[in-house]
């Protein structure tokens, strides 16, 4: 099992409408690394939401509905689309500055890839990020 870290701005895609939606598909990524991180999610993998711009925090948590598949917004076969579905909101939303601070979370990819939309976490900074979130 793999545990990864998902982006969006919540002004395009917030915690609120993915709960609201019941889950969605994670398309129109166009940067490789990104597009690399999609292909090697897995049904039922962890996923933590993370609210980037303005307020950059992680929200909630969510799995891997479907692994990767076709981007349907695109005729180029490069690019894939994974279905995510979400979990639970966490009862506190974890801040980059928080992160940022906590030594466990040094090599957290977040902090040193951070335009990555799509990237993965270890099993223990999901469990950090979870700690911190949970009030």
């Amino acid at each position: 099992m793999n545990y990864w870290l998902v982006k969006s701005e919540p002004s395009a895609y917030s915690w609120d409408d993915f709960v609201k939606d019941g889950g969605t598909r994670w398309d129109g990524v166009r940067n490789y690394q990104a597009r690399n991180n999609l292909i090697a999610m897995k049904k039922g993998d962890p996923v933590l939401y993370y609210h980037s711009g303005a307020l950059p925090e992680v929200v909630g948590t969510a799995k891997v509905a479907k692994g990767s598949y076709q981007d349907p917004t695109t005729d180029d076969e490069r690019w894939v689309a994974v279905d995510l579905a979400p979990v639970k909101p966490l009862k506190r939303p974890v801040a980059l500055g928080e992160i940022k601070k906590e030594k466990r979370l040094k090599d957290i990819s977040l902090t040193k890839q951070g335009r990555l939309s799509v990237m993965p976490v270890t099993k223990e900074e999901y469990d950090v990020i979870l700690g911190m979130g949970s009030g």
